[in-house]
């Protein structure tokens, strides 16, 4: 059994999807597993993963645009608001969605679709540094 882990940064800009996918194609690649799993998991409690379409910019649009209508900023529903008027919805978001996904590995490849990618989902408007770890086990 051979395992691999490694932790990457993902700088964000604010809300969005940021692709982690060659991040976690390399892992793949350089751990010498051949048939096994990757695991990605986000030390973050306001930002999460998905996978998601990577070829049409128009789904990352489209996805933000549902979030933000499905846990609007500013609801008065919200007590938890020392972080701002994003915090609280960023946390929802993040309940809604992972913090950890796993993807089957093949060949020392990822098996992700065509049009999939691996992706870290910002939740908060203003620009952070969030970690991933990814861990690789198999044979």
């Amino acid at each position: 059994m051979r395992q691999a882990q490694k932790e990457i940064t993902v700088t964000t800009s604010g809300q969005g999807l940021y692709e982690i996918s060659a991040a976690a194609q390399a892992l793949a690649r350089s751990s010498g597993i051949t048939t096994g799993q990757l695991t990605a998991y986000c030390r973050h409690t306001s930002a999460s993963l998905v996978i998601q379409e990577n070829a049409d910019p128009d789904v990352e649009r489209d996805l933000l645009a549902f979030f933000r209508r499905l846990v609007p900023e500013g609801d008065p529903l919200y007590v938890h608001t020392i972080e701002g008027p994003d915090d609280m919805p960023a946390h929802v978001k993040s309940a809604l969605t992972q913090t950890s996904i796993t993807i089957p590995i093949t060949g020392s490849e990822l098996q992700l679709g065509t049009w999939q990618g691996l992706f870290l989902f910002e939740h908060r408007t203003r620009p952070h540094e969030r970690k991933i770890v990814l861990h690789a086990i198999g044979e």
